[in-house]
């Protein structure tokens, strides 16, 4: 069979399309998912840690926190439900909503992400608390190292006052008639 023109494409039968698009997958168009981890503060600077883990720039927002209640002693404080990153790769990341603890846990358990949250609280201690000695708390890797904090309950000068007694004053004030302020009931 003599080969002429384009009759060489007949014997492989469906031509080399099938070829270059195994190609294409094969190559991973881009290459497999490299973790991108750096600073994004949420207030101040250090007190926020991009971890981008997912195709097209997903990811999740570590948050840092300080704990100084040890006199002259800065140490991390961790919450282990980060927010969603959004657009990590791009220009203007965010964060909204929560990501999972699966993916606090996993992104931890990496040293590249340990050692730059050891950088980036060990910044913000200074910052906050620039006497104090900076003390390293890794962050917790699994559920079962999640320390829940109780925190002091609200005084009542904290507690705001009954809506319905306040607009009863509101409206005395604006009547012009003189009353006591409104103050928390229970």
């Amino acid at each position: 069979m003599a080969i002429t023109g384009n009759s060489w494409r007949k014997p492989l039968g469906l031509g080399a399309a099938p070829l270059l698009v195994c190609g294409l997958l094969l190559s991973g168009c881009g290459g497999p998912l490299t973790w991108r981890v750096y600073p994004l503060s949420r207030r101040v600077p250090h007190d926020g840690l991009a971890v981008v883990n997912q195709p097209d720039g997903y990811g999740i927002h570590i948050w840092i926190d300080t704990d100084t209640r040890q006199l002259g002693i800065c140490r991390p404080r961790w919450s282990p439900d980060p927010a969603r990153l959004f657009n990590g790769n791009g220009s203007a990341p965010f964060s909204s909503g929560l990501a999972s603890r699966r993916e606090f846990f996993q992104a931890v358990g990496r040293w590249d992400v340990r050692r730059r949250l050891h950088q980036e609280s060990e910044a913000l201690c200074k910052a906050r608390a620039a006497q104090a000695k900076f003390e390293w708390k890794a962050p917790p890797r699994r559920e079962a190292e999640v320390v829940r904090e109780v925190l002091p309950p609200l005084g009542e000068t904290e507690l705001l006052p009954d809506p319905n007694a306040l607009r009863q004053e509101e409206q005395k004030m604006l009547e012009g008639s003189p009353s006591r302020p409104a103050t928390p009931q229970h």
